[in-house]
């Protein structure tokens, strides 16, 4: 028994030790939480958790004792995110449309615990970010289906918020009615004027009459305050929860490929480390001189940079007629002696450029 008591002293001072690494590393991971809340980074990051494992795991000797590090260090970033998921609660996220809408949802898969605040519009969302009403705001850049999302790409242009981070939101739209409704009873469906569109086979199927509604979370709650099981509403399966609805059928758009990207602002510009990674990107936007050969060459100097364009757009600029912005989506770390050296040289031809932001691609779960 002397022998296991001196082994149990061993493990005890071994603890010990470790409780006091583990607050440090918690607290080293609080640090970390704030530098996300701050630029509007998500939680997690599957590629520095990957390399986390991969080189502390080589930190292990004993090849038998290595499955089991990877065991421990999963479970102690399982409790760091959690940690952080818990400090988050308090950061304010701003979206356009109310409860239950799509940017609703997107807010709502990148900040999980965040406060989310409601803002008539994208211009009024943005502008609270600015202003320090809220920390970030979570906007629509594009839709596979609709195209551009103009107003933000113009705020893109003439703001001072920076993008730091993008997800990629599949739009689906359900049937939806309150209790005691069915697909027969159903007589009237009342939605966004794009969902009545994608669903026009559908709705046309059913003999149903269509009714434009300001937006789907909108015609979702006014469903659930008449409780008429004549009327229902086209939205997504989370606004059919949040209002206590039920789903009469899932997936009634007919492009199965309607997906719509949404982009995270925040006041404070987050740049990627020094060291290239895949599925890191940037978007620049900029003029040129209104003279002949001006636009080829900025994109001359892009490529001969070796960075990849991803989207090219032109958008007309208010102030001045007839004279555009240009709007690009690249691949690669701009943060690296390649980049440097093209916004340099950017900057010598452009009458304006601005580094929107720098963000890699990410799985959400």
């Amino acid at each position: 028994m002397s022998n296991l008591n001196d082994t149990r002293k061993k493990i005890n001072a071994i603890d010990k030790e470790m409780a006091k690494l583990f607050v440090e590393r918690m607290n080293a991971s609080k640090e970390v939480a704030e530098y996300k809340m701050k630029h509007g980074l998500p939680i997690y990051d599957r590629i520095r958790e990957e390399e986390v494992i991969k080189q502390n795991t080589e930190l292990i000797e004993e090849e038998d004792l290595k499955k089991y590090y990877v065991m421990f260090l999963q479970d102690l970033m399982n409790t760091s995110k959690a940690y952080q998921q818990e400090l988050m609660s308090g950061l304010k996220v701003g979206y356009s449309g109310v409860p239950g809408a799509f940017g609703y949802i997107a807010a709502r898969r990148m900040f999980s615990n965040a406060n989310l605040i409601a803002y008539s519009d994208f211009a009024t969302a943005y502008k609270a970010c600015e202003n320090g009403e809220c920390d970030i705001v979570v906007l629509p850049t594009e839709n596979s289906y609709a195209g551009d999302v103009g107003t933000v790409m113009d705020l893109m242009f003439s703001g001072s918020l920076y993008v730091n981070q993008m997800i990629d939101l599949d739009v689906v739209h359900n049937l939806i009615a309150c209790d005691g409704a069915t697909k027969d009873s159903i007589k009237k469906v009342y939605s966004h004027a794009q969902a009545l569109a994608q669903c026009a086979e559908y709705i046309h199927l059913n003999d149903f009459e269509e009714v434009e509604y300001p937006n789907t979370a909108m015609a979702a709650k006014m469903i659930a305050e008449k409780g008429d099981p004549t009327i229902a509403a086209i939205a997504s399966i989370e606004t059919a929860e949040l209002y206590n609805l039920n789903v009469i059928e899932k997936n009634i758009n007919v492009s199965r490929n309607n997906t719509t990207r949404f982009a995270a602002f925040s006041r404070v510009q987050n740049l990627p480390t020094k060291t290239a990674k895949m599925g890191e990107h940037f978007i620049l936007v900029f003029t040129v001189k209104n003279e002949a050969g001006a636009l080829a060459n900025a994109l001359n100097i892009i490529g001969s940079h070796g960075f990849n364009m991803r989207t090219l757009r032109s958008r007309p600029m208010k102030e001045l007629m007839w004279n555009y912005y240009f709007y690009v989506e690249l691949d690669g770390n701009i943060n690296t002696i390649d980049g440097n050296d093209m916004m340099k040289q950017l900057s010598s031809m452009c009458d304006r450029l601005k580094l929107v932001g720098a963000y890699t691609s990410r799985v959400y779960k």
